[in-house]
């Protein structure tokens, strides 16, 4: 009933504002529910009969554009999803609202195959060296029925060829029974084996750093990764919800500096304010200890401001999501930041409710996408409607008449990404040298503390195996019935791996399975974790697979 309710108050809500629309982002793709890309319709009926395939359980939550292949992740947060990493093929696909096709293929989208397979991903990356970049949590479910079936891994593909060049699983040390990781950064230097990864862990509260070259992670802990507890109470399509557990989430890297690295800018979930640290102290594992003044704060973005995605160009220029405010925002890094150097871009009540993740491509062209997630996680969406979409717009068109359209006077040099993977640069392009960013320093009288989590989650039982000829697959997707059967099913058993609440019994119920409570627009409360599929574990559905060996 409680749900019932919020489904007609969010159609009122949505209903009062059907008039608008996006001004300047314009709707490249958009589903009232998800499909997916199966070998053949029969197969396809099988998995919808078994309940391996429910259309109305997929939520897609980040998106990264390569050349024709719009990448698209779907979270395995319900029962029913058959491929978390996914793709649509710009090219067949221009518009409309595609089936997705599994990256790079159905192997490597197999739950509980920690070798092989991917279990839930996030927000990817694709970098100047053509590789996609994206970590797998390792997990499935949400709320009280969220469980580790693998550890933390990053996965690197080469998108040339499809085929997995690393997969690094992050160390003990790297997380703690809290650890929930759903975003990554990446930093290139002077060559493509010059590049680290930066992960950021919401509810560990800790920054997780991973050299390419050297194949190894460190961990940073700072008082400024943690909520602010006066943040915590969020507004989207007219529910009232709490997710002030929230710490640091969305990152952003300038371009390379004049000193040889960048700035990253991040922010907690549960927080107005922007934050900063040069990557040359994220590159220094030996700064671990001894760095805490060196990260900087600024001034709040102003209210209702909370945000999960930002990135920034190769001119200094910040976008960012807006959740509270259906909306994407802009900052340009020469600007002091503050509210009146603020921006918006767009901004529409109905097609922008939650833009869960922005990115600009190689050609300067911004995506979202909007996906209604609150709706989705707290109340019921209405799956007669369009609930998620797909934007897209020329950045010079979105920042234009804003206090953000800013004409660079300086000049810098920019890295030419074109060689083979190790490749020093030598080759560089005229872009824009960032001015010096206004920093609000730390005040001399605060102190140094630290409240980071210090227990290290139980060893994972699981080795990495010899990698398996499957995995190095160079289709694009699957061309048989029998190639599906197998990459999904064989030899795949769901189980927990290892012991103790980090890898089975911790769980969370918020924007990606945190469990805090939730009010409607009529005050009524709902706090407990959602279980929106059952308490039981995983099953693997063997009723149609034998038809295929």
């Amino acid at each position: 009933m409680q749900r019932t309710m919020y489904g007609l108050l969010l159609a009122v809500c949505l209903a009062a504002g059907s008039v608008s629309a996006t001004q300047k982002l314009q709707e490249r793709y958009s589903w009232q529910q998800l499909d997916f890309v199966f070998p053949n319709q029969r197969l396809k009926q099988q998995a919808l009969a078994s309940g391996d395939y429910v259309p109305t359980n997929g939520l897609p939550v980040g998106i990264e554009r390569w050349e024709n292949k719009l990448f698209v992740s779907v979270p395995r947060w319900k029962d029913g999803i058959p491929s978390t990493l996914n793709y649509i093929d710009m090219n067949q696909t221009p518009s409309g609202s595609p089936a997705l096709i599994p990256y790079p293929d159905w192997s490597s989208n197999v739950a509980g195959d920690c070798a092989n397979g991917l279990n839930t991903v996030y927000r990817i990356k694709a970098d100047k060296c053509g590789r996609l970049w994206a970590l797998d949590t390792g997990t499935v479910g949400i709320g009280n029925t969220t469980q580790q079936l693998c550890p933390y891994a990053l996965n690197v593909w080469d998108l040339k060829t499809n085929r997995r060049i690393r997969r690094y699983e992050l160390r003990p040390e790297d997380t703690n029974p809290n650890t929930f990781i759903a975003n990554i950064a990446i930093d290139m230097g002077r060559s493509c084996d010059d590049t680290f990864a930066y992960m950021s862990d919401e509810l560990g509260y800790g920054l997780i750093v991973y050299s390419f070259e050297q194949n190894k992670s460190w961990r940073f802990a700072h008082s400024f990764f943690f909520p602010d507890p006066l943040r915590g109470d969020f507004n989207v399509a007219g529910l009232n919800f709490q997710w002030g557990e929230e710490g640091i989430f969305g990152m952003s890297l300038t371009p390379l500096q004049a000193d040889g690295y960048r700035t990253l800018y991040f922010s907690p979930l549960a927080s107005h304010r922007e934050f900063t640290v040069s990557t040359r102290i994220l590159r220094d594992e030996e700064k671990v200890e001894e760095s805490f003044h060196d990260f900087q704060y600024l001034k709040e973005r102003g209210p209702n401001a909370h945000t999960t995605s930002r990135v920034m160009s190769e001119t200094g220029l910040q976008l960012f999501n807006l959740i509270d405010q259906n909306a994407v925002g802009c900052w340009h890094s020469s600007l002091p930041y503050s509210p009146e150097y603020h921006g918006l871009v767009d901004k529409d009540d109905v097609e922008l409710v939650f833009p869960a993740d922005v990115k600009i491509d190689e050609e300067e062209t911004v995506w979202v996408i909007s996906d209604r997630m609150p709706v989705f996680l707290i109340a019921d969406l209405d799956y007669s409607d369009v609930n998620f979409r797909i934007f897209s717009a020329p950045l010079s068109t979105l920042v234009a008449g804003t206090v953000c359209d800013v004409q660079p006077k300086f000049g810098a040099i920019e890295p030419k990404f074109g060689g083979s993977e190790g490749t020093e640069l030598t080759t560089y392009t005229e872009t824009t040298r960032l001015p010096t960013t206004y920093v609000q320093p730390l005040a001399e009288s605060y102190a140094p503390v630290s409240y980071a989590p210090t227990d290290a989650p139980t060893k994972y039982s699981t080795p990495y195996d010899t990698p398996t000829s499957h995995m190095y697959s160079t289709q694009s997707y699957p061309t048989t019935a029998k190639a599906y059967a197998y990459n999904k099913y064989h030899g795949v058993e769901f189980m927990s791996h290892g012991a103790g609440p980090a890898h089975g019994g911790y769980h969370h119920g918020g924007p990606h399975g945190h469990g805090h409570g939730h009010h409607g627009s009529d005050g009524g409360y709902s706090g407990e974790g959602h279980r929106y599929w059952g308490g039981a574990p995983p099953k693997k559905h063997d009723s149609w697979k034998q038809f295929f060996y």
